[in-house]
């Protein structure tokens, strides 16, 4: 997770479980005036609108007093959905046998791009199957990960 995920996260956390929710990431996509801060939230009964309602508001109150974001940004309050985002080492233990698709920020092996089924995590390391050969990608190399069903 990059540094100002890991801050933001920290920051909105408390007031979307004080809701009952998991916050499950948090991405911020800075892009001049049209930034993106995603917020993915999740619950044992699932997620709907309102769900998703009630926390933007909590947490727009939190960012409208703390103002940890310069400029403008679009905050967008979502379920992880079935490609759901993975953030944490947990994540990457939670899902294990499930397939995924991970990118990492600098190449391991001559490639960044891996999408195979995740074999749970050793040490700082997630481990992933692809083609039958096994990988261990550090976790602090991870750009973005996610569930990846075969349809």
């Amino acid at each position: 997770m990059a540094q100002a995920g890991e801050r933001l996260h920290g920051l909105i956390g408390p007031a979307v479980e004080a809701l009952g929710y998991e916050l499950v990431g948090v991405e911020y996509l800075p892009q001049g005036r049209h930034s993106l801060l995603r917020v993915y939230i999740d619950s044992d009964e699932g997620i709907d609108v309102e769900d998703c309602e009630r926390a933007s508001h909590q947490v727009s109150g939190v960012l409208d007093v703390e103002d940890p974001i310069k400029g403008q940004y679009t905050l967008e309050v979502s379920s992880p959905g079935i490609e759901r985002p993975l953030f944490t080492a947990a994540h990457f233990e939670r899902f294990k046998g499930e397939r995924a698709q991970v990118r990492l920020g600098t190449a391991l092996d001559g490639r960044r791009r891996f999408t195979g089924m995740l074999r749970g995590v050793d040490g700082n390391d997630v481990l992933i199957e692809v083609d039958g050969d096994e990988y261990r990608l550090p976790l602090e190399q991870i750009e973005k990960a996610h569930l990846a069903p075969e349809w």
